[in-house]
């Protein structure tokens, strides 16, 4: 569980949230940090330890892990656990951003951008960070806030 690796972490306020650059976290660093087969589980483990800034995410991350991990017994729960402790923050909701998500989606069609990512990309534009924590090689070409670049975490080789 990566619950124990961000020890310490409290619920952040929306207002800290603003005040401090947020990390975005994406389905495949949820899915490595629990599978511990994962190839990339060690580097997600040591990328998470080196952060200090919130977590956060949407529930279609959430969703997509929880399936993601459905076969590992007690990894869904150990997700839902993550959330309710406030290591990963939800500070999106889809009914107000469903037009800007649907922009999202339309004009990176051609990439077949999921509803996740969708989400993601908005989550960078609201809380302004460009930190993500993922292992989609899509957020290399995937833009925010018009043309800004994601930085990608952890950097993979």
């Amino acid at each position: 569980m990566f619950r124990s690796a961000r020890s310490g972490f409290e619920q952040e306020t929306p207002a800290r949230l603003r005040s401090v650059k947020p990390v975005l976290l994406d389905t495949g660093v949820i899915v490595a940090l629990l599978d511990r087969s994962e190839k990339f589980h060690h580097a997600c483990a040591e990328a998470l330890r080196e952060l200090e800034a919130p977590l956060i995410t949407c529930e279609a991350v959430i969703a997509e892990s929880c399936y993601l991990l459905r076969n590992l017994p007690g990894a869904p729960e150990a997700v839902i656990e993550n959330v309710a402790a406030g290591t990963l923050q939800i500070p999106f909701q889809l009914s107000p951003e469903a037009v800007a998500v649907k922009q999202v989606l339309r004009k990176y069609r051609d990439h077949k951008i999921d509803l996740a990512d969708a989400c993601l990309i908005r989550l960078a534009e609201e809380f302004e960070t460009a930190d993500i924590l993922t292992l989609d090689k899509d957020f290399a070409v995937y833009r925010w806030s018009r043309n800004k670049p994601f930085r990608i975490l952890p950097a993979l080789k």
